[in-house]
């Protein structure tokens, strides 16, 4: 019976050694597998996409773009009839101004002639003078409303002009 048995033995040290020589096989294959990993790894260096996924996502940057463009576009615009309006502002000032000084010019000499020939009568008549002085007085005061009109006259068109503007933009 010891024969057997020894048989059997023998037969499971062969197979215990043919097992460990398995193992220390895969244990050398094993062992490589980050490297080798590594090594079969692929590298995309280009990726194509399908059409329709480049259409989607032209499509989707556009729709999200246009709308800021727009906002920026109609800041612009009102910026630029800001400036517009304040342009138009200064040049009606201005002729108001270059109608002022050449009404005052035109009038100056006039009054000054007045007055210089008022001064004359003056020394020779008291109720010249005080007519004189009324005159002079009624000038300026009609000089001053003339202003006073083109100055409302300016800024009544300035008013139109906003108006128009404001209708249009809506």
């Amino acid at each position: 019976m010891a024969n057997p048995l020894a048989d059997c033995v023998s037969s499971l040290r062969s197979s215990n050694h043919l097992l460990g020589n398995s193992i220390s096989i895969l244990d050398s294959g094993v062992n490589d597998f980050p490297r080798l990993a590594k090594v079969l790894q692929t590298t995309k260096h280009f990726e194509l996409l399908p059409s329709s996924t480049l259409s989607a996502a032209q499509s989707q940057l556009l729709s999200s773009l246009v709308p800021e463009f727009n906002n920026l576009l109609s800041r612009v615009e009102t910026h630029l009839d800001r400036l517009e309006r304040r342009e138009q502002a200064l040049i009606a000032r201005c002729e108001l101004l270059d109608g002022r000084m050449s009404m005052s010019g035109a009038n100056g000499e006039a009054v000054g002639k007045d007055g210089g020939l008022g001064r004359k009568s003056l020394a020779s008549e008291g109720d010249g003078s005080r007519e004189a002085l009324k005159l002079k007085q009624m000038r300026a005061k009609k000089e001053r409303l003339g202003y006073t009109v083109e100055r409302l006259e300016l800024q009544a068109q300035q008013k139109q002009r906003q108006l128009r503007l404001s209708v249009a933009a809506q």
